[in-house]
This record gives structure tokens, C-alpha cells and sequence, in this order.
């Protein structure tokens, strides 16, 4: 069955759709997602594909090949991703694709220094799936958030900046003089030097039945899920600049948005606040939680509660967005380096972690402020102290060929 579209035949509670369906938003993959449950035709296609087994996800490629419940590393070979590194040595490996991680490749890279980048998501990050950025230096217009991404890993492999996707780091170490990244798959690199910059993910409630409905119902990306509700109305949880922006992105879809929030303001920039109120399809509840969610297989219903009332009422929207702030993708890094109370990487003023030749930027590290411009700023400050630490030890090839920087390398010491 060839077609010009990914098609996805599964259906809403399927953990294996859900993610699926995770992937390929994180890769930015477009693709046609057909509900089984409410769809005879692709249930029998289904059936037929499968020799009269129901099995899901059926995924059918352009190419006319056939994934039945891929794994991860499946689907990322069928999309030709780069999945394993080139060599067993570089003189920096960088683990994070963001924004802070491809810009840091970038800076170090045109240095000179073999570089290999290792994302466990997308290349991107939570940029990549970012509707829209009207905030970054340099675009009056604005620009799309896969756009700004694929530029920025154009640029990277100009300057042959190695980059692997859906390729996860499960444990950093130092080997004597050299450090050692292990990879989810069982290869390891060695380096000289390491930059941890892994970004953050979105928090969650913790409320009854959360769990139940993640991808059936209950979200935390609007680019991704977003058009799976036109013409529907669905709740957005949180009252900051991402829940806000991501509420006018969900208009182009939904009939209607409503914000629930627990402060008795919203807390977004002046801008994205005046938008959300002016938006005759948005609706803001404030002092407002959600206590539980509830449903067979699909969310069907979320309970609210009124902070200044106590009163409890059960809503129906078609689907939940939830932006409640982030937390660092650090828990593979407990007792490898120091982390503060919240699990963000604690740094000395170059950069470095309290292991030696392992330097953080970006979202994940303490201090950092969480925005993008920033993020950019920290991976290009990032890349120069890696620069000065090969430098004094003496090990960057090109070391003779650049000017030497006055900047002296400073040991660890913890930040505020």
C-alpha cells in the first residue's frame, strides 16, 4: 500500500500508539493517524495487513514498507535517522540537541574540534516543536520553531558537526584522562571533554488518572496533538508564556480554549496576556485546579476545583494540554555530578560541573533562565570554555593555530 503520507492505524488508548505518535512529533515527522475504533475500513486494512490479526500500530511508509509495533530504534532506522556514532573518540561530545547543545557544536566546531552530538528525542528540542518564536533576536517576523531547528542543524553539518537522533546517554564517567558516555544501545565513546546540555521536559500533575490518559486524551504538546481536536473544545492547564502561546495555537484547531489556572492572574509576558484575553475563543478560569481525570480507555471527563470556593465541577473537554513548567532531564546524572535541591546541574563561572571536563548549558543546568536566546548564548559560552580546558591540556590539534584566549580556566565552584 504505497502512498506520499505516513499512515498510523491504532487507536486512542494503545500505549504503543501513544508512542509512536511521541516519536514522530519529536522528529517532526508528518503523518496521518487513522482511529481503528472508529474507522471499519482501517480496522479491516488492519486485519488484512496482519493476516486477520488485529495488531496496532500498523504503520505503512511512503516507500511501501510496513512497521506492526516498532520500536523506537525500528522506526528511526525505517526514517533513516543517525542513530550510532561514526568513531570511538571525539574531542567533545555534547549530550542534547537543543538549542544550547546544536550551538555549542556549531562555536566548537568551527574550531576545530571533532564534535559528536547525541539527542534522545528530536534535534531541536523543545524548540523544534515550538509553534512559533517571535521573541529571537534577528526574526521582526517571527519563525516557525521546526524552522529555526532545521536551520540550526543545517549549519551544524556545514561545519561537520557529527549529530545523532534517538540516540540516548545512560551514563557519563571519567576514564583517567578521558571521559567515557555510554549509550542505551551498549556502544561507548570516549572524549575529552563532555557538555552536558539535555534540556528539560514539561512537569506533570500527579492527579488521579493522568498516567491513564497521557496521549488519549491528556497532552503536553500542541504542535504535536493539536489537530487531533478541530472543532472541539479542550482544556489548557497553567497561566505562563507556554501555556499562553500555546493556547492561541490551539484556536487554529479547537472551537474553543479554556485556561485553567491556579494563580488569580495569569503569569505570561504583558504580550502573550493581552493576545489570550483579547481572543474571543479563549476563556480563562483562574484559581482554578484540576483534581482528577477520569474516563474508560479515552478521557471523557476532568474534575475542577475552585481554590477560593472549594467547590468541585466535572468538565468534558475533548482534550487536556498541560504547561505547568519544566524539570531538567538530569536523573541519569545522580551521584555522576552535582545537582541542586532541584535536580539541576550545578556549575562553576566557565561552565564546568564538579567533574572534571564535563561543562552544562542550557535549561538543565542551575541558574540558566529557561529561554531560548539565552539557552544560545550559554552553548556559545560553553564551547569556548571547552575550547580553553583542551587548550590547557594540551590536547586540541589546532591548539597552535588559534589565538591564544586570556580567559584562564577556573575549577569548580558551585554557583549561585
Amino acid at each position: 500500500m504505497a502512498s506520499e503520507t505516513i499512515r498510523m492505524y491504532g487507536t486512542t488508548w494503545c500505549q504503543d500508539c501513544r508512542r509512536a505518535k511521541k516519536f514522530f512529533g519529536e522528529h517532526r515527522v508528518r503523518y496521518e493517524f487513522i482511529d481503528v475504533d472508529q474507522d471499519q475500513e482501517g480496522l479491516r486494512i488492519v486485519e488484512e495487513t496482519n493476516r486477520g490479526k488485529r495488531i496496532i500500530p500498523t504503520i505503512f511508509f511512503p516507500d511501501g514498507s510496513v512497521l506492526v509495533e516498532p520500536s523506537n530504534a525500528e522506526l528511526a532506522a525505517t526514517l533513516g535517522l543517525k542513530t550510532s556514532p561514526d568513531c570511538p573518540f571525539y574531542d567533545l561530545v555534547i549530550v542534547g540537541g537543543g538549542p544550547a547543545g546544536l550551538t555549542a557544536a556549531l562555536y566548537a566546531a568551527r574550531e576545530g574540534i571533532e564534535t559528536l552530538v547525541v539527542e534522545r528525542s528530536g534535534l531541536g528540542g523543545q524548540a523544534g516543536i515550538t509553534e512559533r518564536l517571535d521573541n529571537f533576536p534577528g526574526f521582526p517576523e517571527g519563525i516557525g520553531g521546526a524552522e529555526f531547528a532545521e536551520r540550526l542543524v543545517a549549519q551544524c553539518r556545514r561545519f561537520g558537526v557529527e549529530l545523532l537522533a534517538a540516540a540516548e546517554v545512560t551514563s557519563i564517567s571519567n576514564d583517567g584522562q578521558y571521559r567515557a558516555t555510554r549509550l542505551a544501545s551498549g556502544e561507548e565513546v570516549r572524549s575529552h571533554a563532555v557538555l552536558l546540555a539535555p534540556g528539560s521536559t514539561y512537569r506533570r500533575l500527579g492527579v488521579p488518572g493522568e498516567e491513564d490518559f497521557i496521549g488519549a486524551g491528556v497532552h503536553f504538546c500542541a504542535t504535536c496533538d493539536g489537530p487531533f481536536y478541530r472543532g472541539q473544545e479542550v482544556l489548557v492547564v497553567g497561566g505562563g508564556n507556554s501555556a499562553t502561546e500555546e493556547s492561541l495555537f490551539l484556536t487554529r484547531f479547537a472551537s474553543r480554549v479554556t485556561i485553567a489556572t491556579r494563580d488569580a492572574q495569569l503569569t505570561a509576558s504583558r504580550v502573550a496576556q493581552e493576545k489570550v484575553l483579547a481572543h474571543p475563543h479563549i476563556a480563562v478560569r483562574y484559581r482554578t485546579t484540576v483534581q482528577a481525570f477520569r474516563g474508560e480507555g479515552k478521557l471523557r471527563a476532568v474534575v475542577l476545583k475552585r481554590l477560593d470556593t472549594g467547590a468541585e465541577e466535572e468538565v468534558r473537554p475533548g482534550g487536556v494540554f498541560v504547561f505547568i513548567g519544566l524539570q531538567p532531564n538530569t536523573a541519569f546524572l545522580r551521584g555522576v555530578v552535582e545537582l541542586n535541591e532541584w535536580g539541576f546541574l550545578a556549575t562553576s563561572p566557565t561552565l564546568e560541573t564538579s567533574l572534571p571536563g564535563v561543562f552544562a548549558a542550557g535549561d538543565a543546568r542551575a541558574g540558566s533562565t529557561k529561554q531560548l536566546v539565552s539557552a544560545t548564548g550559554e552553548g556559545a559560552t560553553a564551547a569556548l570554555m571547552v575550547r580553553q580546558f583542551l587548550r590547557a591540556a594540551r590536547e586540541t590539534p589546532r591548539a597552535s593555530e588559534v589565538e591564544r584566549d586570556a580567559t584562564p580556566h577556573v575549577p569548580f565552584a558551585r554557583s549561585s
